[in-house]
């Protein structure tokens, strides 16, 4: 967690705002530092969290966590966190009977626009508990990143058609937030990329955009962080 972003939000883990969806969007430098901030925050702020995982493995997030103080490993253990790895279910998925219901159904199926069965993952794991379980403040969505399902086969219809129903879901009716990384390409030619961003531009409560510098100098420590709302 970053208490600088916090203090440019005006937010602490004390005071969580409900009911938001937040895009995180890349241009030309990493934007990941983004997702490790509000993956920590969320966790400090005692959120049920999901965390759809489609870039990095279990291991890089916890390591990047424990250095923000905090330990996924220990979340997903008492209930806190539900992970889906990405890198692990694709193949997974296809080892599986086919009458198994699986989160990343789509990559087996000829008709890839189909993110139905990731939606009900989504609604399985945040869904409001029991009285006798512990109870968490609100709902949490996190999704690093929506291109990768773009470079997938999955149309920016699909995905957005997902993200749809997971801010009903999450923010309206539970009053969670759902937070997603996007990337920002750049390429006039891909018009999917800018659908989605377009797309998902309007649907957003809270656009946080970072953008490398326009000398290109060091790009990997030095950049510009944007926000909107």
């Amino acid at each position: 967690m970053f208490p600088e972003l916090n203090n440019l939000l005006n937010t602490t883990p004390d005071q969580v705002e409900q009911g938001k969806l937040t895009l995180l969007c890349d241009a030309k430098t990493d934007g990941s530092f983004l997702v490790h901030h509000f993956l920590s925050f969320y966790l400090k702020a005692n959120c049920k969290v999901c965390f759809v995982a489609l870039i990095q493995s279990f291991s890089h997030y916890n390591i990047v966590g424990q250095k923000l103080g905090v330990s996924l490993t220990t979340a997903r253990e008492c209930g806190q966190l539900v992970f889906l790895e990405g890198l692990k279910s694709a193949v997974d998925v296809f080892f599986r009977p086919q009458e198994e219901p699986h989160p990343l159904q789509f990559l087996r199926e000829a008709n890839s626009g189909n993110l139905q069965p990731l939606y009900e993952f989504v609604q399985e794991a945040l869904k409001p508990m029991d009285s006798g379980e512990a109870a968490w403040r609100c709902p949490v969505l996190l999704v690093d990143d929506l291109s990768v399902l773009l470079s997938l086969g999955v149309g920016a219809v699909a995905v957005l058609d997902f993200v749809h129903y997971c801010r009903a879901t999450v923010c309206r009716e539970w009053k969670g937030n759902v937070v997603a990384l996007v990337h920002d390409s750049g390429d006039a030619e891909d018009e999917e990329n800018d659908i989605l961003l377009n797309g998902l531009g309007h649907q957003s409560h809270l656009i946080l955009r970072a953008e490398g510098l326009a000398t290109g100098f060091c790009k990997d420590v030095h950049g510009q962080p944007k926000g909107s709302s």
